[in-house]
């Protein structure tokens, strides 16, 4: 099945990036894919398990492969894990590419995920100051791969696919 995604979700851990991924997908009858998933499913391991066991390196490995492989195979809704804008190559993968950033506030952000052990890089002494610095560190990332953005802080999933829908419509016409 090759094929190109119609859209490729990007943004903070909190910003709604799997939930939204796949309400778009339902509104717009396409399959949906999410390159966490993909890389639990190859390794056979859950995300915290490969972080604490094999570090961070091998993780963003598994999530560079990942991720090439659903932009060439995948031709609907595609949710990237909150880091895979780090390596520069990811990033260059996802030029010409519809890459909508889905924003969201430290507070939103730090309340929709509760501090999950599920999210290692939110676990530790002081998991506000860690998110804030995720943030610093990423938006402008979010930013450089994006074409689009829609930040979630105050909207329904049902308003940001709205956004989403509207936005894939213009571009369309």
């Amino acid at each position: 099945m090759a094929g190109r995604p119609l859209v490729v979700l990007v943004g903070a851990p909190g910003a709604g990036k799997t939930t939204v991924a796949a309400a778009l997908s339902r509104r717009l009858g396409v399959p949906f894919r999410d390159t966490d998933r993909d890389i639990e499913k190859a390794a056979g391991r859950d995300i915290p398990d490969i972080f604490t066991n094999d570090g961070e390196a091998a993780f963003r490995a598994l999530e560079t492969q990942a991720l090439r492989t659903a932009l060439a195979e995948h031709d609907g809704i595609l949710s990237l894990g909150g880091g895979a804008i780090l390596a520069e190559e990811n990033r260059r993968a996802l030029s010409g590419h519809a890459v909508i950033h889905l924003a969201v506030s430290m507070n939103q952000g730090v309340r929709r995920t509760g501090m999950a052990a599920n999210r290692p890089l939110l676990v530790g002494i002081n998991p506000r100051a860690t998110f804030k610095t995720l943030l610093t560190a990423r938006v402008p990332l979010y930013q450089e791969v994006s074409v689009f953005e829609v930040n979630t802080d105050l909207l329904a999933v049902d308003q940001v696919v709205d956004a989403i829908a509207a936005w894939l419509e213009e571009q369309n016409t």
